[in-house]
């Protein structure tokens, strides 16, 4: 079990949104509320009280701000690792404490985010490969901590691309027995469940990268899975499904593959088209 402590009492502390940009604020204090973040708004230049944990402004903005800990938004920048870094700022004031990744595995992965015995940030992800594109946004919100990603050992098309790709990032990597880890109930919050316990779970440490071993199963599944997501569309052929498998595409970049219309070749003046043109 994962126990969640409060260093202090949360609601005197508090994350500042500074911006006098409109539509961050929109997205950003729609997201703090729906979180139950406590928040203040500022406009650069206003002086920050002293119990803001964290301040969220754009990235022009930033150099405006006097905080330790400031966190700019890019307007196409990852939102899975800023909630994560607003989460630390809460609930781990001193930020030193090394951070813990738990993955479940799956098409659309839980993961979790533990520092010390608190979780300071958890989701799903919409594939496997987000992942990876995660643990390089956390590495840019948290150059100076060590972070150790524990994958659960399930699911093992889905675990060996995460696993692979986080690897080719050099990062830490543990596999965990999953056994006894995942929840019953619903899948989105049963994932994340799962990642909790991954999290808080010791495994052993994977070094080089698992083979990655192909059935016909799998690509009929993915293929079955792009047909869901196309809404009947596209069939990803098998050729791309295996490309899918082994990590070089998301499966939604291979519906959009799949899906663009294919040119053929306009015949020069004088050329004959050849017999398959012809059919």
């Amino acid at each position: 079990m994962v126990v969640l402590p409060v260093y202090g009492p949360l609601a005197l502390r508090c994350v500042a949104l500074v911006t006098r940009d409109s539509s961050l604020y929109s997205e950003i204090a729609g997201a703090l509320r729906e979180r139950k973040i406590p928040c203040v708004s500022l406009l650069p230049g206003d002086r920050i009280p002293e119990r803001v944990a964290a301040v969220i402004t754009t990235p022009d903005e930033a150099m405006q701000v006097d905080h330790p800990r400031v966190l700019a938004v890019p307007e196409d920048g990852d939102r899975h690792a800023l909630w994560t870094a607003v989460g630390d700022a809460l609930l781990s004031p001193s930020g030193t404490n090394e951070l813990i990744v738990g993955v479940d595995p799956g098409p659309r992965p839980g993961y979790a985010v533990m520092s010390g015995n608190a979780i300071v940030g958890e989701g799903v992800f919409d594939s496997p490969e987000a992942s990876v594109r995660f643990a390089d946004q956390l590495r840019h919100r948290f150059p100076s901590r060590f972070i150790r990603y524990r994958v659960g050992s399930g699911d093992p098309p889905s675990r060996n691309r995460i696993v692979n790709g986080l690897l080719g990032r050099r990062r830490h990597v543990e596999m965990v027995d999953e056994q006894g880890t995942t929840p019953r109930g619903h899948r989105r919050p049963r994932d994340m469940l799962a990642a909790r316990q991954i999290a808080a779970t010791e495994g052993r440490n994977v070094r080089a990268p698992i083979p990655t071993i192909v059935t016909d199963g799998e690509v009929a599944n993915l293929q079955r899975l792009s047909r869901i997501g196309s809404e009947g569309r596209v069939t990803i052929p098998r050729s791309v499904a295996h490309r899918v498998l082994r990590g070089e595409l998301t499966l939604s970049e291979a519906i959009a593959e799949a899906g663009r219309p294919t040119r053929r070749p306009v015949p020069t003046p004088g050329e004959s088209p050849s017999p398959r043109e012809l059919l």
